[in-house]
């Protein structure tokens, strides 16, 4: 299989940006993975991939890829002509749009492509937006098979299935799924919350994360309930975003001068999945994921040296770990309370302050993990740097199919030198 690499990434500061527009977001994540390839125009790129969820619901659907770069093509900044493919997944939606830019590279269809993700979330004047934007990630058409879904499952989580209007529908499915683990392998409240305090102090150390404070155990269990066992500092926030990344094949590579080509990270790997109504016990979809991204870089998890895993909540982190092989089933809780996840730790996880610290703009974060995990491989993550890293693995979810996300994509980066 043809390699291909990462050579350009870029992510804007995340947080409520209601100055900031769709196409000022996409012309700054854009621009940025440009210069960080040594480039000032995309001559060359062969296709684009643009990941966004919300722009529907400001009146903008079918063609919002073209719309946000058309200022940029008329400025000579983005080739004329180049086929724009417009990508929709929930929270996985960056991730894939980076498969998509993948795969015309292997394929031999574009020796260079774009994947970028650019998301509006906070709309103070409009909040119906923001929930139109949420609802649009679970079954509209037959909401009583989820709703029966979850109320089977509340009597065997002893959690019964209740929504508020403080939050959305997924933290209760979180919550939920929480309650099980719990449960069955004896997971504690303070478990969850040392994921979430060991975030928010890695995103003290991210300028552009949105949340740049560090907390405690005791602060995070005391801050606002969400949904129990979750309190808000265990949830991502509502933000905004883009993040962006130009990979091309070896024979591209040698069009870049030495400095790019000795930074350049490789996806070595890469699995996605689809979601289906599962039993409780049943392993959750991004574990086939995972293995087929294994698979194909040819290696396993205990060769992972760094991950970023796609915490909604602060109980994601440790759900996911657990489907990656990082530990045995039941045993997320334990990693996260020991400390081996922590900056300086055997295997750090989510040293960007993951979502509940970095944010969470939902069609740019598949991708802001990817440039977040580029930076770490390349040794430029500043006080958050982990030592001697050689594999990183990326895991993002989208959606929900009872209590799986409806699509999710594992990607495995290589530090090859």
């Amino acid at each position: 299989m043809t390699p291909v690499y990462i050579v350009g990434v870029h992510a804007t500061a995340f947080g409520r940006r209601p100055e900031v527009s769709v196409k000022e977001l996409t012309r700054e994540a854009y621009l940025g993975a440009l210069a960080d390839a040594g480039r000032e125009d995309g001559e060359g790129i062969g296709s684009a991939w643009f990941g966004n969820c919300g722009m529907w619901t400001d009146g903008q659907g079918s063609i919002r890829g073209q719309v946000c770069f058309t200022p940029l093509v008329r400025e000579g900044r983005f080739p004329e002509r180049v086929p724009t493919v417009n990508v929709e997944a929930g929270c996985a939606t960056a991730s894939l749009a980076l498969h998509g830019a993948w795969k015309d590279v292997v394929s031999g269809q574009a020796r260079m492509a774009l994947a970028i993700g650019v998301e509006k979330m906070f709309a103070p004047a409009h909040p119906e937006r923001t929930h139109a934007m949420f609802m649009g990630g679970i079954d509209q058409y037959d909401p009583a098979e989820w709703q029966d879904y979850y109320a089977r499952a509340g009597a065997e989580s002893g959690k019964d299935f209740a929504t508020g209007g403080d939050r959305t529908v997924f933290m209760d499915t979180y919550a939920m799924q929480a309650c099980w683990h719990m449960k069955r392998h004896g997971t504690t409240a303070r478990q969850i919350a040392a994921a979430a305090a060991k975030n928010h102090d890695h995103g003290a150390l991210n300028p552009v994360a949105q949340y740049r404070f560090r907390m405690t155990v005791e602060q995070v269990l005391a801050d606002r309930p969400v949904s129990h066992p979750l309190t808000r500092a265990m949830c991502a926030p509502i933000g905004d975003g883009a993040a962006a990344a130009l990979v091309c094949g070896a024979d591209a590579l040698a069009d870049f001068s030495p400095a790019v080509r000795a930074r350049a990270v490789r996806i070595a790997g890469f699995g996605a999945t689809g979601g289906k109504y599962r039993r409780l016990d049943e392993p959750g979809l991004s574990r086939l994921a995972a293995q087929k991204a294994y698979a194909m870089a040819g290696i396993g998890p205990a060769d992972i040296d760094l991950a970023e895993l796609h915490d909604a909540t602060s109980f994601c982190e440790i759900y996911q770990a657990e489907m990656m092989g990082f530990c045995a089933d039941g045993q997320g809780g334990r990693l996260a309370e020991s400390g081996e996840t922590a900056l300086g730790g055997r295997l750090p996880i989510n040293l960007s302050g993951g979502l509940v610290s970095k944010g969470h703009p939902v069609g740019a974060t598949g991708l802001s993990m990817i440039e977040e995990l580029t930076r770490q491989l390349r040794g430029e993550a500043g006080a958050r740097q982990a030592k001697g890293a050689e594999w990183a693995l990326a895991e993002n979810g989208g959606g929900v199919i009872g209590f799986d996300e409806a699509a999710c994509a594992v990607t495995i980066l290589a530090k090859d030198r």
